[in-house]
């Protein structure tokens, strides 16, 4: 059974919902966000501009869901970049409650489907923090190899962080 679907503005509520939940969870990992972030109205805004993004084909905005169907994460493919390059990233992540119960492993695996079977993308990327050995381990387990390292990569919990590169390629 599948654990992605497609974002809807219907999951705006649930979304926010789930955030605010995992607020502080989320923390060390995400940018620093205002409270407005962790609202229904805010992520009905943003999830919004996300499908946007996909029907431009530019990103493909997915939830991550637990085996009751209720959403318990997010995973995208963004940054799809056609032409010479055919790649995108890929970032995710998975309430507290739900998180070691292989959703995000799961979540990654039919990623790499959308992007390589139905996108035909040659390549994804991911990033993660030098000390999130748990996503690390999610990239790992499905092929992902570190590739560099990032300095001062991205602003993270209010500060210029590092973070370790992976790809994974269609072949």
């Amino acid at each position: 059974m599948a654990v992605t679907r497609l974002i809807t503005l219907e999951d705006a509520a649930a979304l926010a919902k789930v955030l605010a939940e995992n607020r502080d969870f989320l923390a060390p990992w995400d940018p620093l966000r205002d409270d407005d972030f962790f609202t229904a109205e805010t992520q009905h805004r943003l999830i919004g501009e996300a499908l946007k993004s996909f029907e431009a084909g530019l990103m493909v905005p997915l939830a991550i869901t637990a085996p009751d169907g209720g959403l318990v994460g997010r995973i995208n493919i963004g940054g799809i970049v056609r032409g010479a390059l055919e790649s995108g990233g890929i970032g995710y992540w998975v309430s507290r409650k739900h998180n070691g119960h292989g959703l995000a492993s799961r979540a990654v695996a039919e990623v790499k489907d959308i992007a390589f079977k139905e996108l035909g993308l040659h390549r994804l990327q991911a990033e993660t923090l030098l000390h999130n050995a748990s996503s690390q381990r999610v990239l790992t387990r499905n092929g992902f190899e570190r590739y560099g390292l990032a300095p001062k990569y991205l602003k993270i919990a209010g500060r210029w962080q590092d973070h370790v590169m992976f790809q994974v390629l269609s072949d």
